[in-house]
C-alpha cells in the first residue's frame, strides 16, 4: 500500500494491478476524508528509481482512508471516527518524519509507509496494521522478482555528490562497495549486496555528502529486524561517517579512511587529536603531556566494529568531542581521554591509563555518564549523584535551589531531602503568620531543574524525598497529578516516600497514624528504629495532652493505600524505607541517611552542613559469564581496577559547590554497580522466574561485593583510609552481610532473609579491621540507563522488557531486538518473515506464539510475563551484599491494591532500601516497531492517553525529565 502515492497503482512506481485489490478502493458514493492541507515547503520524496517528488501529506491521508475501507468496509468511509483517526494519525506520520534533525527535508517512500504502519499499530487499529504489514511484505517480495537485483558498476559514472565545497564530485562506487563490503565482514547473517540494493534506492544526483552518510546508515538499519547483525552493520556505517568528519577535521582538507586504512593511522591520529582539543581548552593541558606515543599505541582500533548502532549514535550525538558541532574523537580515543582523565594524579599514569581503558574499552565496565562527559576536559565534574538537605528556614531553602542549580549544571542527577521544612499551617515567628508549607518550594525546584539543561547535552533531574510523618505528606502525594492547582504541581521532578519501619508496622496492625509539622518535632528526622518509634509516640502523646499545634491523625492503612494508589496513576512517590538504610548504614556513626538519590541507588548521610557525592560506574556482568558459570577471576580484576578509577574520580573531580568536596574528599564514598544480569542470564540458559536466578543473584553479588570491599582496603593499605573511618561499621568489623542482623534487631529478628554465604569472609573482616577502607561506602546498582546502550547490553538488572520493540533516546529511534532469541529461534529452525511479523504483532512477546517451544517462552519471558515478586526476591539476595542499594524497578501487568500491597510489603519485609518505578501495562502505551520503520518509542510509566471526541485513544508525546525506561532524555545517572 502507498502512504504517499495518490492510488495504489503508483505505489511501486508503475502499474500495479494487485495494489487496489488488496487495498481496497473507495466504493463509488463512499466519501473520503479531505486530507490535510498540502506541505507548501521543499520537503521531497525519494522514490524507488531514485526519482524525486514534491512530499504531500494529503496523499498520506488518502492512502491510510482506503486501507480502513479495504479491513472495515465501504460503510467506514461515512464514519466520523474514520475521518478523525485518519486525520489525527496523518499529522502524526508527518510529526514523525520532521522531528528529528538528521532526517532532512528528504524522506524515501519505504520511511514514510513505514511511519504509516507504526501509527496504525500505535493507535490501536491493529486489523488495519496486521493487514497493512502483510500486505507490504507481499507486494516487497513481488517487486523483487520483478525488479534486477541492483549492482554498483565502479566504472560506471552515474550519480554526483556534493562536497562540503558546494561543488559535485563523481560518486566513488568502488569505494561504496567497499565500505559496505567492510561493514558486513565477519557477519554471516548480513548481506552486502541487500544493503547495496536499499542504499541505491535512497539515492539521488546532487545529494550532498551528508545525506549519503545516513543514505548507508539507514539502508543497513532496515534490515535489524530481520537480523540484529545489521545493527553492527549500522554502527560500523555510522563509523565511516565519524573517520570522515574527525580526519577531515584535523587535517584540514577532505580526508577519510576505511576501518582497515585506520589501524596504522590511529597512533598519529591520537596525538593530534590531543593537541588540537588542548589549544581547542576543550581538554585540560596536562593530557598533552602524557607520553602520546605510548598511549596511541595501546589503541586497539579494531574493538571500533564492536559497536551496536545504538550505542555509537548515542557516543557521536552526546560524548564525542567536537568543535561547532564537527566531531573529532572517534571511539578508542574517546575511551583513552577518559581513562587519561582517571589517571592524572597516578604515579605511573601511561601504565594506568592503559590498564582503565582496556577496561573501558573491552566494555568490561563502563564509567557513568558526567564522567564520559568530562573526564579529561578542563571542567571535569564526573559525579553523578548529590544528596542534600534542605533546611527550614528561607535562606536556607533558596540556598539548596541555587545548589541544585550548580550541581546540575554539570551533569549531576540530585536527591533532595525536604522534611525539615515546617509544613501547611505551622507557625512563622519572625512574620507572626503561618507556613503554606513545602510544596511551594517543591514547585520552585521543579523549575530550576526544568531551566538547567546541562548544557544542552540533557535535562536537569531532581527526585524531592519526604518523611510519611510530615504534615503536608497528602499534599506531596499529588504533586504528579494532572489535575488541580498547576501551582501545586510538579510535573518535571521525581518525588519519593521516605517510609519509617514504625509506619509500616502501623499499616499491618491497622492502627493509626500521626502527621506533624517538622519545626514542632525536630529530632523524628534524625531518629530511625526503635528510638524512632519511641520518641515518635512520645510526640502523639504530647499531642493528646495539646502541646503540639499542628498535626493530623488518619488510619495508617488508608494512607498506605492512597500511596500505591498514586504511585500506580503517577509513577510517584516512589516507595524506599528509611530504617534499612540507615541500620545498615557503614556510616551511622557520623550522621544520618535522610533521603536516596535521583533513582534510589545511593544511600548517603546528608545534613544543612554536609552534600553527599558518589561517583558510580557499572561492571558488565554478561562479559563475565560464560556457558560454565561466572569467571571469578576476571570479574575480580574487573572490580578491583574499577574501585580503583571510582576513587581516582574524587581527587580530579570539579566541585561546583565546596560543601560537596569538603564531603567527597572526607568519605569518599563511590558507586560500584552491575548491569548485563539479564544477559548473562541468558547465556547461562536460566529464566529470570526461577529460583535459579534468585541463586544466582545471590552468588554472583557475594562474589562482586567480595571483590569490591576487599580492592577498597587494598586502596587503604596503599592510599591510606577514608577520614571518618574511625567508628564506622567497617572499623568493627561489621561487613553489609553482618549489618543483616543490626536490621533484624530493630525489627525483632522479623527478616524473612536467607542470610547463608559462601566465601571466606572471616579473613576478610580481619583486614577491614586492621588494614581499613579507603571508601565509606562501596557498591550501588544505578539504572545504567544510557552506558548499557553503549555497551550493547541490557540495563542494570532490569528483565527483558521486550524482545523486539523501539527504543527511543535524545539520538533518535533505535529498532531493539533481543540477539539471544533470535540465534535460539535460528538455531531450531524458526526465525523467519511470519516469526518477525508476530513478534511485531505481540509487542514483542513469544508466550502467544505457538511455534515457539515452552523452554524459549520461559527463557525468554518478558517484564510484565514475570511474577515481580520474583524481581523482589533476587533483589533482597543481591541486597544483602550491598552496602547501598538499588534502582529495582517492578512490573506489574494488571495491578490490583491486593497485589500492590502484597508486592511492596514483601519488599519490606525482605530488607530492600528502596524501589524505584512500578511498572503496569494498563499505564503503559507500548509502540509497536516496523520492520523497515525506526521511529515510536516505548512509555513506561507514560502520561495518560489522549482520547479524541471519537474515542479513539492516541499515546501522549513523552516529555518528562527523569531517569526512566519511558524517557527518551534520561541518563541522569548513567
Amino acid at each position: 500500500m502507498s502512504t504517499h502515492d495518490t492510488t495504489h497503482a503508483t505505489m511501486h512506481d508503475g502499474p500495479d494491478p494487485v495494489a487496489d485489490s488488496a487495498i481496497g478502493s473507495p466504493a463509488e458514493g463512499v466519501s473520503v476524508p479531505p486530507p490535510p492541507a498540502p506541505d507548501t515547503d521543499e520537503r521531497q520524496v525519494v522514490r524507488r528509481d531514485g526519482s524525486i517528488s514534491p512530499f504531500d501529506p494529503a496523499k498520506i491521508a488518502v492512502a491510510m482512508s482506503k486501507a480502513f475501507l479495504a479491513v472495515e468496509g465501504p460503510d467506514a468511509g461515512a464514519s466520523s471516527r474514520v475521518h478523525e483517526t485518519v486525520d489525527l494519525l496523518t499529522r502524526q506520520v508527518v510529526a514523525s518524519l520532521t522531528r528529528h534533525p538528521d532526517l532532512g527535508r528528504i524522506f524515501h517512500i519505504e520511511d514514510i509507509q513505514d511511519q504509516v504502519e507504526l501509527a496504525l499499530m500505535r493507535s490501536g487499529n491493529h486489523r488495519v496494521a496486521r493487514a497493512y504489514v502483510l500486505y507490504r511484505e507481499e507486494h516487497t517480495r513481488a517487486r523483487l522478482e520483478r525488479e534486477p537485483a541492483v549492482e554498483v558498476e565502479p566504472a560506471e559514472v552515474s550519480m554526483h555528490v556534493k562536497g562540503a565545497d558546494g561543488e559535485l564530485h563523481p560518486l566513488d562506487d568502488v569505494r561504496l562497495t567497499r565500505i559496505v563490503e567492510e561493514a558486513c565482514h565477519g557477519l554471516p547473517a548480513t548481506s552486502a549486496e541487500l544493503v547495496l540494493t536499499e542504499v541505491s534506492r535512497n539515492l539521488y544526483d546532487g545529494m550532498s555528502q551528508h545525506e549519503l552518510e545516513l543514505a548507508l546508515v539507514m539502508a543497513a538499519r532496515t534490515f535489524v529486524e530481520t537480523d540484529p547483525e545489521y545493527s553492527l552493520v549500522s554502527g560500523r556505517l555510522l563509523l565511516d561517517k565519524l573517520r570522515r568528519e574527525a580526519l577531515s577535521f584535523l587535517r584540514g582538507r577532505p580526508d577519510e579512511a576505511s576501518q582497515e586504512e585506520m589501524v596504522p593511522r590511529y597512533p598519529a591520529y591520537f596525538r593530534e587529536y590531543v593537541q588540537r582539543a588542548v589549544r581547542l581548552e576543550l581538554l585540560d593541558p596536562e593530557l598533552a603531556r602524557f607520553d602520546l606515543d605510548r598511549l596511541g599505541a595501546a589503541l586497539r582500533p579494531g574493538r571500533d566494529p564492536a559497536f551496536q548502532f545504538l550505542g555509537l549514535q548515542t557516543l557521536y550525538d552526546r560524548y564525542f568531542l567536537h568543535s561547532d558541532g564537527t566531531r573529532f574523537e572517534l571511539p578508542q580515543a574517546f575511551f583513552m581521554r577518559v581513562a587519561m582523565g582517571l589517571a592524572l594524579r597516578e604515579d605511573d599514569r601511561e601504565r594506568r591509563a592503559i590498564e582503565f581503558y582496556e577496561m573501558l574499552s573491552s566494555f568490561d565496565f563502563m564509567c557513568s555518564t558526567p564522567t564520559l562527559f568530562n573526564a579529561g576536559t578542563t571542567r571535569p565534574q564526573l559525579s553523578s549523584c548529590f544528596l542534600t538537605t534542605v533546611s527550614d528556614d528561607l535562606e536556607g531553602i533558596f540556598t539548596g535551589i541555587r545548589n541544585n542549580a550548580m550541581l546540575s549544571k554539570y551533569a549531576g542527577g540530585l536527591g533532595n531531602d525536604w522534611t525539615p521544612v515546617r509544613g501547611m499551617g505551622a507557625y512563622i515567628k519572625g512574620t507572626n503568620g503561618q507556613s503554606q508549607g513545602v510544596v511551594p518550594f517543591l514547585k520552585i525546584a521543579n523549575d530550576t531543574a526544568v531551566a538547567v539543561n546541562q548544557g544542552g547535552k540533557r535535562k536537569g533531574a531532581a527526585c524531592a524525598y519526604l518523611e510519611t510523618w510530615h504534615i503536608d505528606i497528602e499534599e506531596f502525594l499529588d504533586l504528579r497529578k494532572n489535575t488541580g492547582d498547576e501551582r501545586r504541581r510538579t510535573h518535571d521532578m521525581n518525588t519519593a516516600n521516605w517510609i519509617p519501619d514504625l509506619f509500616l508496622q502501623r499499616v499491618e496492625a491497622d492502627a493509626q497514624w500521626t502527621l506533624f509539622s517538622p519545626d514542632e518535632v525536630p529530632d523524628l528526622h534524625d531518629l530511625y528504629g526503635r528510638a524512632f518509634a519511641e520518641r515518635y509516640a512520645e510526640y502523639e502523646a504530647r499531642a493528646d495532652r495539646g502541646e503540639i499545634r499542628v498535626f493530623r491523625r488518619l488510619r495508617a492503612v488508608e494512607l498506605w493505600r492512597r500511596m500505591l494508589t498514586m504511585l500506580f496513576e503517577t509513577g510517584h512517590p516512589w516507595i524506599t524505607f528509611k530504617d534499612p538504610c540507615n541500620l545498615r548504614s557503614p556510616q551511622q556513626h557520623a550522621g544520618v541517611v535522610h533521603s536516596s538519590n535521583l533513582c534510589t541507588e545511593i544511600t548517603l548521610n546528608t545534613s544543612t552542613a554536609e552534600v553527599a557525592v558518589c561517583n558510580l560506574g557499572s561492571v558488565n556482568l554478561a562479559n563475565h559469564v560464560t556457558a560454565n558459570g561466572v569467571d571469578h577471576e576476571h570479574l575480580a580484576w574487573t572490580v578491583r581496577t574499577a574501585v580503583r578509577m571510582l576513587d581516582n574520580v574524587i581527587d580530579v573531580n570539579f566541585y561546583t559547590i565546596p560543601q560537596a568536596g569538603e564531603s567527597n574528599r572526607r568519605h569518599r564514598p563511590i558507586g560500584l554497580g552491575l548491569m548485563g544480569v539479564q544477559d548473562a542470564l541468558f547465556t547461562l540458559r536460566i529464566p529470570i522466574a526461577s529460583d535459579a536466578a534468585v541463586e544466582f543473584a545471590d552468588t554472583t553479588t557475594e562474589i562482586f561485593s567480595y571483590e569490591a570491599i576487599a580492592a577498597s582496603s587494598d586502596l587503604a593499605a596503599e592510599r591510606g583510609t577514608y577520614e571518618s573511618f574511625p567508628g564506622s561499621l567497617w572499623s568493627r568489623g561489621i561487613l553489609p552481610i553482618d549489618s543483616l542482623a543490626l536490621l533484624a534487631q530493630a525489627r525483632d529478628d522479623k527478616l524473612d532473609l536467607d542470610r547463608s554465604s559462601r566465601l571466606d569472609w572471616d579473613s576478610l573482616r580481619r583486614q577491614v579491621r586492621t588494614t581499613g577502607m579507603r571508601n565509606s561506602n562501596v557498591m550501588a546498582i544505578a539504572p545504567t540507563a544510557t552506558i548499557s546502550n553503549i555497551c550493547g547490553v541490557g540495563q542494570s538488572i532490569e528483565p527483558l522488557y521486550r524482545n523486539l520493540f523501539v527504543k527511543s533516546n535524545m539520538s533518535g529511534d533505535f529498532t531493539a531486538i533481543n540477539p539471544h532469541l533470535v540465534r535460539d529461534l535460528k538455531a531450531r529452525g524458526l526465525w523467519d518473515e511470519v516469526m518477525v511479523s508476530d513478534l511485531k504483532y505481540y509487542d514483542g512477546s513469544v508466550a502467544p506464539i505457538d511455534r515457539v517451544p515452552a523452554d524459549l517462552k520461559a527463557l525468554y519471558a518478558t517484564a510484565f510475563e514475570v511474577d515481580p515478586a520474583w524481581l523482589v526476591e533476587a533483589a533482597a539476595r543481591r541486597q544483602k551484599w550491598l552496602d547501598q542499594a538499588q534502582a529495582l524497578n517492578l512490573y506489574v501487568a494488571s495491578p490490583s491494591g491486593l497485589q500492590l500491597d502484597a508486592l511492596y510489603r514483601l519488599a519490606w519485609r525482605r530488607g530492600l532500601k528502596t524501589t524505584y518505578y512500578l511498572r503496569s501495562q494498563s499505564a503503559t502505551h507500548v509502540e509497536k516497531s516496523t520492520l523497515r520503520g525506526t521511529d515510536g518509542k516505548l512509555n513506561a510509566v507514560s502520561p495518560a492517553p489522549v482520547v479524541t471526541p471519537a474515542g479513539i485513544t492516541v499515546p501522549p508525546p513523552s516529555d518528562t525529565a527523569f531517569c526512566v525506561i519511558s524517557d527518551p532524555d534520561c541518563e541522569a545517572c548513567q
